[in-house]
């Protein structure tokens, strides 16, 4: 069954909670399309690119107290969803909106003070043209579309009400490029029903996300399947891309979190292949790429990829 999903503000939120009711329950199998909002709430283009696009008001949201951070979708029940269980997310396909904007500054910042950048508040607009597939900023830059969606993620069994800036390993503010359309994305199911959220839409982004922002944008179109899975268990975010198996490492720093990655794709050729934990460190060290996801969340990330056609 396909089920759709409209972007009005109160089917979203910010903040993960267990506690949260869901918006949609669907079965193992249904399809979902959505168009998302931007990752600050707004929705529609601002009227020229010298103005920032205009935020709806915190009283305007379901929950004014804990609808804070990137707007998500959601969260979506499962039916049947169970911990221990593995969510199948397939990404079949995504259109970036008409336009999108690229933010920095706003206050104080560590990394700001470390790449020697003012802490002024600064954008770049980009008109966006999916037909050529190409992001056209109004001071002549143009780059490539490569569109994912930042954040995909199940909640959490934790209490009270939790920052979704941060990835955890249920999923969430992933923010990886790799996760495009034709991808498939498995996520440890750790609260009954499973309460999936998405959104976080990005036209294109560098490995690192180093300044901050990708090309944030809404989205249309959104179209993910979700299925249960009891014969792949996951304990940390896995996915199947066009380009290869990729595995993820969250933690404070990247050294920690490149760890995190490589155990996770040790464990998964341990798996997948049959092979020992010995052998599989040896031809990852032949045939595996460890990049940076992100290093600007709350929790920053590290993956690993093993190409499809690697071994």
């Amino acid at each position: 069954m396909i089920h759709r999903i409209e972007p009005d503000i109160r089917n979203c939120h910010g903040k993960l909670s267990r506690d949260r009711k869901p918006i949609l329950a669907v079965d193992s199998g249904d399809t979902i399309v959505a168009d998302t909002r931007f990752c600050s709430w707004g929705l529609e283009p601002p009227p020229s690119p010298d103005v920032y696009p205009a935020l709806p008001p915190l009283e305007d949201r379901a929950d004014p107290v804990n609808d804070t951070g990137n707007c998500l979708l959601g969260p979506v029940e499962i039916r049947g969803a169970k911990p221990g269980m593995t969510l199948e997310v397939a990404i079949e396909s995504m259109k970036c909106a008409s336009y999108g904007i690229t933010m920095i500054g706003g206050g104080p910042n560590p990394r700001y003070e470390r790449l020697g950048l003012p802490e002024e508040f600064g954008w770049i607009y980009w008109a966006i043209d999916n037909a050529e597939g190409v992001a056209q900023s109004p001071q002549g830059y143009a780059i490539k579309l490569r569109p994912f969606l930042g954040s995909m993620g199940n909640c959490p069994n934790a209490d009270g009400y939790l920052d979704n800036m941060a990835p955890r390993s249920v999923g969430g503010n992933i923010d990886c490029k790799e996760l495009v359309a034709g991808s498939r994305l498995y996520l440890p199911i750790e609260v009954s029903g499973a309460m999936f959220s998405f959104g976080d839409g990005h036209a294109a982004q560098g490995d690192g996300e180093v300044g901050g922002a990708a090309i944030e944008c809404p989205m249309t179109d959104v179209t993910l399947t979700l299925s249960l899975l009891d014969d792949f268990p996951v304990a940390y975010p896995v996915a199947k891309t066009p380009e290869g198996w990729v595995t993820f490492g969250f933690a404070a720093d990247l050294h920690d979190a490149a760890y995190i990655a490589v155990n996770n794709m040790l464990g998964l050729m341990t798996w997948k292949l049959g092979i020992s934990r010995q052998q599989a460190a040896m031809l990852a060290s032949a045939a595996v790429d460890v990049r940076v996801t992100q290093m600007v969340n709350p929790a920053v990330g590290m993956h690993a990829l093993l190409r499809h056609d690697a071994l």
